[in-house]
């Protein structure tokens, strides 16, 4: 145990920012001091429509009154919704319900093995990308393409191969008939702020239908609404087989999902499940956000403000040597800095001027906005960033 602000019963599990939040109103957060920041962070994309906004709390409030879990042996309203909500707005797939986006991700690797099996006992290999992040449990572990999150937990699972993200050439040498899967992230979050190339999902839907694999698109960061888009692969106009969701999801409340395609969907009673997963509490509130996201324009909303955001980034690169790089889309943007610099410096003294912002690598700053910011916000937020890199 670590001791830090006087508290000593939390594992030392994360380098935490010296603030202990208190409560939020929208884009901002108070402190213990009462001092109030401007978030960017936005609970690593958890908190996509801010905090405390009325129609997710009324649905909290209302759902916590009714029922707050019952157990997947019964039949819930909100879950039913929900996941007619999702398969509607995505592939028209199925719907498993779990509690994180490791967890989906975890269902959605178990699904593909049971694909692979049915085809043939060989059938097993899952193909990730370098540099990729998929969660922190044992399979979702494996498939996460980098070292320094797997070394102190090795062996990894058996099967899992790893190709160069964008590179088509890499990732059709892995291909085989052993491959049941494919799993790829249509921006590597964790891994830069790194948006797909369209040929490269292209590519990796053609080889899946030749080999006869399942495509897996992690959507855990970029989908509900973050590019501007519902999920990134509309953008891209490439369906996956299987599609896994959290984090923004419940909108603060703990909630993922697994959606699979009628090829995909191969799970029978006793293959798979979850206790919390699907809980009438947190289905109310996946509701009260997939229809406020879906609502007549709020994703053209998140598109204008996000595509303000990017420009007024670019501005700050065309004036600051210190950035190399500003990419991304929507409400996920990265600044990427000169590879002698550490993005944990910067981010502290965003800190210091009144800014949340989160990390992604050593040398990138990850921007991930609430989605219900505005033009105004977009201008304070740049104007701390600006004092930031004049020092």
């Amino acid at each position: 145990m670590t001791e830090q602000n006087g508290v000593s019963f939390l594992m030392n599990t994360y380098n935490r920012f010296p603030v202990t939040i208190k409560h939020g109103k929208g884009a901002r957060v108070w402190d213990e001091k009462g001092r109030c920041y401007l978030d960017f962070t936005a609970g690593i994309a958890v908190n996509v429509l801010g905090h405390g906004h009325p129609k997710l709390l009324d649905a909290i409030k209302n759902q916590a009154e009714r029922v707050i879990h019952v157990s997947n042996l019964y039949w819930n309203e909100p879950q039913i919704k929900l996941a007619e909500l999702l398969s509607k707005h995505t592939t028209g797939g199925s719907v498993f319900f779990v509690n994180s986006g490791t967890e989906a991700n975890e269902a959605a690797l178990k699904l593909a093995r049971k694909f692979g099996k049915t085809r043939s006992e060989k059938k097993y290999k899952i193909i990730s990308t370098i540099n990729s992040f998929h969660g922190r449990t044992y399979g979702s572990l494996s498939a996460t393409g980098q070292p320094k999150y797997q070394r102190s937990f090795t062996p990894m699972l058996e099967g899992f191969e790893y190709v160069e993200y964008n590179n088509v050439d890499s990732l059709a040498s892995k291909m085989s008939p052993d491959v049941c899967a494919v799993i790829l992230e249509p921006i590597q979050g964790e891994g830069g702020v790194l948006p797909a190339k369209k040929e490269f999902l292209e590519t990796a839907r053609r080889l899946c239908d030749e080999y006869d694999a399942l495509l897996i698109f992690d959507e855990v960061q970029t989908g509900m609404g973050r590019t501007g888009h519902l999920f990134a692969y509309q953008y891209y106009g490439v369906t996956p087989d299987i599609l896994t969701v959290a984090k923004g999801l419940g909108g603060g409340v703990p909630i993922g999902a697994v959606i699979a395609n009628e090829k995909a969907n191969v799970f029978k009673p006793g293959d798979h499940g979850s206790t919390f997963g699907g809980n009438p509490l947190a289905c109310a509130a996946g509701v009260a956000v997939m229809e406020t996201i879906t609502s007549d324009g709020f994703l053209e909303h998140v598109r204008t403000v996000g595509d303000y955001l990017l420009e007024e980034l670019k501005k700050l690169a065309e004036t600051y040597d210190v950035i190399s790089e500003v990419r991304g889309m929507g409400m996920i943007l990265g600044i990427e800095l000169q590879k002698d610099l550490k993005a944990l410096d910067f981010a502290m003294k965003c800190l210091d001027k009144g800014l949340l912002v989160t990390l992604s690598g050593n040398n990138t700053i990850r921007l991930l906005p609430p989605l219900i910011i505005e033009k105004s916000d977009v201008d304070e937020a740049v104007e701390m960033l600006d004092s930031a890199f004049r020092g």
